[in-house]
């Protein structure tokens, strides 16, 4: 029964690849692509990866609050902090305050779901990535790598498939930024596990040196958020 769940998964995720691509990456699609992993092997594997770092297991069972930014407070802070920066992105991207609201975090599989998706905006801070397609991919590939997040796993293979196929001119580029972030999450420590809410007086340049977090200076996939 299981082999044929996963495979029903499988040709599911499919449809949904396809979605993706015919709208360049629609957060609808992302979306379902990411709920259908909920109830997974792949995702049950990442749980346990998460779990294993340490600190992981204790934040998970805690059900460490939900992320919810104030951006006005963030920037008042002083240039150069990491709420500073994180704010000053979200309002360039004009995000909806409403992404932040909390969901239901009931099962270790919906709280990390919500912790990632809350927070990958700030790994693209503190990472120095910028949000195209390039710097999505870079950052898509520092929780694969660190987790083994099933969802941006696949992302990823679809951008190297898209590129190689019907833009084979950006194949390159797209290579190069999942190869710097797979080595984010190979060299760095866990981004998933930071409290980023605790730290945002923080000199970003601080948590990049704290975090050993190598940059992308002079790469097509490289921004300044300082």
């Amino acid at each position: 029964m299981s082999g044929t769940r996963e495979l029903l998964r499988s040709v599911k995720n499919l449809r949904i690849l396809r979605e993706i691509a015919v709208t360049d990456g629609g957060l609808k699609g992302v979306g379902d692509l990411i709920d259908n992993f909920l109830d997974s092997e792949a995702m049950a594997v990442s749980i346990a990866r998460f779990k294993a770092l340490p600190g992981g297991a204790d934040m998970m069972e805690q059900r460490f609050p939900a992320f919810q930014p104030q951006i006005e407070t963030l920037e008042l802070l002083p240039e150069g902090t990491l709420g500073r920066a994180y704010a000053g992105m979200i309002r360039r991207l004009n995000y909806d305050a409403d992404f932040f609201r909390p969901r239901d975090t009931s099962t270790d599989a919906l709280w990390l779901t919500q912790r990632i998706a809350t927070t990958h905006d700030i790994h693209h801070v503190v990472a120095g990535l910028n949000t195209q397609v390039q710097g999505e991919s870079a950052v898509l590939a520092i929780t694969a790598n660190q987790i083994g997040f099933p969802a941006y796993v696949l992302l990823n293979l679809l951008a190297s498939f898209k590129a190689f196929r019907f833009q084979p001119t950006e194949y390159e580029a797209i290579s190069r930024a999942i190869a710097h972030g797979q080595r984010i999450g190979l060299q760095a420590k866990p981004l998933v596990l930071q409290r980023w809410e605790e730290g945002w007086e923080k000199p970003l340049s601080q948590w990049r040196e704290e975090l050993a977090i190598p940059m992308a200076t002079g790469e097509t996939f490289s921004a300044n958020y300082e």
